[in-house]
């Protein structure tokens, strides 16, 4: 499961080790379980939020399928992670490079947001500051294609769907949705069948151009509610985080 959503950056060279080829395995055909822990771990945004929601769970393992599914579009696990735990861990991780702005950050965290990765995305990331500062264009397409967004499928064609889906906008201040548009992303059938064989109807979630997985209604109102609460909190900021890379 970790694979089907860290593939889509890492084949771009965004996010994660050198090793896509790994990922798509793992995501596709299955493969040693080690390897892709190993790999897992050097994923340098996600990983922090995977501990922090296990640890905060009482599960062992980082990519426990539970705790994996909280963090890229959310379910119950995510309402027994302290904020203050974040709010530490983002000072922890960032102080050094962000200065007075890591400020800002630890604000992010107790605003209402809650730690699904929308949040590393909205808060963490450089470019909804980029927005307020006038940049618009590229900031607002990597916001849009970076966060898991959901879609409705249309037609699938080989190795290619097409989707309705809400992209982002940015109306001077806020973030908000747009009406649905149709969008081509890359689509491959999977092993384990988290995707399968897609047909008209079915609702995806997505990673910049990548099919991740079938949506159930359950996974579906989790990823539209932690996605509405994260940019609801990135909105109430008076400031927006700092502008520096992290990975995804």
């Amino acid at each position: 499961m970790f694979a089907h959503y860290a593939f889509a950056p890492n084949s771009l060279g965004l996010c994660g080790p050198g090793d896509s080829e790994g990922l798509r395995q793992a995501m596709v055909e299955g493969t040693d379980i080690d390897h892709l822990a190993h790999l897992a771990t050097q994923f340098d945004g996600a990983w922090p939020y995977l501990e922090l929601i296990a640890r905060a769970n009482g599960i062992d393992d980082p990519l426990d399928v539970r705790v994996v599914r909280a963090y890229w579009h959310g379910n119950e696990l995510i309402r027994r992670v302290p904020m203050t735990s974040v709010a530490t861990s983002l000072d922890d991780r960032f102080s050094r490079r962000a200065g007075r702005d890591v400020d800002s950050l630890v604000a992010s965290a107790f605003s209402g947001a809650v730690v699904q990765h929308s949040f590393h995305v909205f808060a963490v990331y450089p470019w909804m500051g980029l927005l307020r500062a006038g940049v618009l264009g590229p900031p607002l397409e990597v916001l849009d294609r970076c966060r898991i967004r959901w879609g409705r499928v249309e037609s699938v064609d080989t190795d290619v769907a097409l989707v309705w889906s809400r992209p982002l906008d940015f109306d001077g201040s806020r973030l908000t949705l747009a009406p649905e548009r149709l969008e081509e992303v890359r689509y491959e059938r999977d092993a384990d069948g988290v995707v399968g064989d897609l047909v008209p109807g079915d609702m995806v979630s997505m990673h910049w151009d990548w099919i991740c997985e079938r949506l159930t209604p359950s996974t579906l109102a989790w990823l539209r509610a932690c996605t509405r609460r994260n940019m609801d909190s990135v909105n109430a900021l008076g400031r927006p985080g700092p502008a520096m890379l992290a990975s995804s």
